[in-house]
Order: C-alpha cells, then structure tokens, then sequence
C-alpha cells in the first residue's frame, strides 16, 4: 500500500481529532466574529489549500451573507500593496504553515486591524503564530506529496466553523456523520480501482462540477495532474458551456461531480450535449437519474440534496480514484516528478 493510499484511508480518523482538537477555538472565533463588525471575509492560499478556500468561500456567501475575496497576494509580495483590511475576516491556509506568501497578506491583514484567522497541519508554524485563532488539522505527518488527509480535515474544519457561524444545526448534525459515511466510500475502493482501469492510456481528460463542489472538480483535477502527470482540467458546467465545449469530441473523458442537490437540474442540459458528441462520461453522484446517465458511474453516499456534503465523497473519490490509477500507470503518486512537499512561493 502506497502512503497516499495509507493517508487517505486515516481520514475518518483524522476528522474525529481536528474537532475535538478545536472546538474551544471554534466556539471562541464564532463569539469573537459575532460582536465585531465583519463586512468582508478575505482568503489567501495556494494549491490544494485555494481549493479548501474557495470552498469557504461558497459556504460563507451563502450561509453567512458576506462577501468573499480570494487574495491575490503577489499584490502584497511583488507590487507592494498596502491593502486595508479594517472590519474583516482574513484567513490564511497551508497545510505546512510556511507559505511565505500567505504569511505575507496574513501579517499586513493584522497589522491593519483585521480578525485573523489561519488554518495549518503544523504547530507553531509561523502562520500558525500570526494570526489570532490558529485551527490545527491534527491530520499526523502527511508524507506523501499529494495532500489528501490534510486537504480533507481543511474541508472539515472550514464546514464547521461555517455552520456555526450561520448558526446552520442541519448542517452540523449532517457534518457528524460524515467520518463514518466516508468510511463507506473507502469500502467501495475495489469497484474504483476497477473503475479506473478504462482510464488506463488517457492523456487529457476535463473535470465538471458547480457551485460548493467546484473547487472539488478543481482539487480532482490536480490529484490527476500531479500523481499521473495526466493534461487534466477543471471548469463550472457553466462556464464549459461556452469556448471550453468545442475541445470535446467522441471519446473524451469527462469526469462529472454532481449531487442531487441544487446543481442537478442545472447539470442536464450539460449531459445531454456531452452524450450528443458522445463523450467518455464518468459520473459520480448519490442521484440514480444522474448516475444513470453516465458512460460509467459511481454511487457516493446519499447527501440528501446537500451539495456541501457531497463535497466530502466526492473529495475521497477523487483521492482514491487518481491512487489507484497510478498503480495501473505505473506511477508512484508518493514522489512524483519535479514536486516537493512543501513548496514555497511569494
């Protein structure tokens, strides 16, 4: 067993302790964020961590009522931007705590007045230190250079701290079962292995999904690209709509993350065309109707129309799915080509 395999299987596990670990914290940024006068809410990561954050980003416009933005923090690190970040809500993540260019807008977010708050897998890391509320992953040491554990406690930890914010209980109550349900995707890893071998000589293949479950589209498509060295690409149905479609033709694959939430009905006129050209589709799903509609098909846990859960299946899924097909690649998603751990940007 490959230490990606071994990490992504810790998973359930892993979001048990972050909880418990944080729930002081949770319970005190909650209260802290209640009696300030938050208007925005202001995100800095990179990689599978953006991915974490983009996520938040759909939760807390939605739930919350606050705006959102995705830092852009070469504005900060190369171009020397003084930005004011009075009355918000700055988060930084990094499963490392060592992104320098992160710890960059995290420091001026402070220093300008703003609620900080950082999301690490690392102790005392300097983002950790720097910010007023620090949510620690307790996902272990992750040794193999594809985050999954790490990107999953984020995702976990982000749902929470959200539903509490939005006083969302239906949320949380669903947010509790989520440990034991994904061990049931990691019970079906046989059929995904098997699944995978169709996919044995692609080369390129596009990523599709909306709203909460875009960014997992986006973090599927780069556990493809990094452990299978795989040309694959992430796009909202809505946008694939428009110029992305006409690089689609019979026989491409296309990997579909949709749940019978509120994207469902959005996703068939989508199907329909990709049918018409007939391409490759693999559809993963909780819903029968969408499931029946793929080329070949995956059934995830019943979210019972909550996008936001799906996330987490669909997370796994697509964790399992780019392991496996490294084994029938012949490729070694532990230490892939040209890639470290931890990377450092500015």
């Amino acid at each position: 067993m490959t230490l990606m395999q071994q990490e992504i299987f810790q998973q359930p596990e892993v979001f048990k302790k972050c909880i418990d670990y944080n729930k002081k914290t949770l319970e005190n940024l909650v209260q802290t964020l209640k009696s300030n006068n938050i208007s925005n809410v202001y995100i800095a990561a990179r990689g599978t961590s953006d991915h974490a954050g983009i996520y938040g980003k759909y939760l807390i416009e939605s739930m919350v009522g606050i705006p959102v933005g995705l830092a852009a923090a070469s504005t900060i690190t190369l171009y020397g931007g003084k930005i004011n970040f009075k009355n918000m809500l700055v988060i930084g993540i990094s499963q490392s705590g060592a992104a320098a260019d992160v710890l960059e807008v995290m420091r001026q977010a402070k220093a300008s007045g703003a609620v900080t708050l950082t999301i690490t897998n690392t102790l005392g890391s300097p983002l950790a230190e720097v910010s007023d509320f620090h949510l620690y992953c307790d996902a272990g040491l992750e040794k193999s250079v594809a985050a999954t554990k790490t990107f999953g406690s984020q995702l976990y930890l982000i749902a929470n701290f959200v539903a509490m914010w939005a006083e969302n209980d239906n949320l949380l109550a669903d947010l509790k079962k989520i440990p034991d349900n994904i061990g049931k995707v990691l019970e079906k890893n046989s059929e995904i292995s098997e699944l995978a071998k169709r996919y044995r000589f692609m080369e390129e293949c596009f990523v599709l999904s909306r709203g909460y479950n875009y960014p997992l589209a986006m973090e599927a498509a780069l556990k493809i690209q990094e452990t299978n060295y795989v040309r694959a690409k992430a796009y909202p149905i809505s946008d694939f709509h428009h110029g992305p479609f006409a690089m689609v033709d019979e026989g491409t694959a296309v990997f579909m993350y949709v749940s019978g939430g509120n994207i469902k009905e959005d996703s068939k006129a989508m199907i329909e065309k990709l049918k018409n050209v007939r391409a490759d589709i693999c559809m993963i799903s909780d819903d029968d109707e969408l499931l029946s509609y793929g080329t070949v098909s995956f059934k995830i846990p019943d979210t019972f129309g909550s996008d936001a859960i799906a996330a987490f299946y669909f997370a796994v899924f697509a964790q399992l799915f780019a392991c496996d097909l490294t084994a029938i690649k012949g490729r070694n998603p532990d230490s892939p080509r040209g890639l470290n751990k931890v990377t450092i940007t500015k």
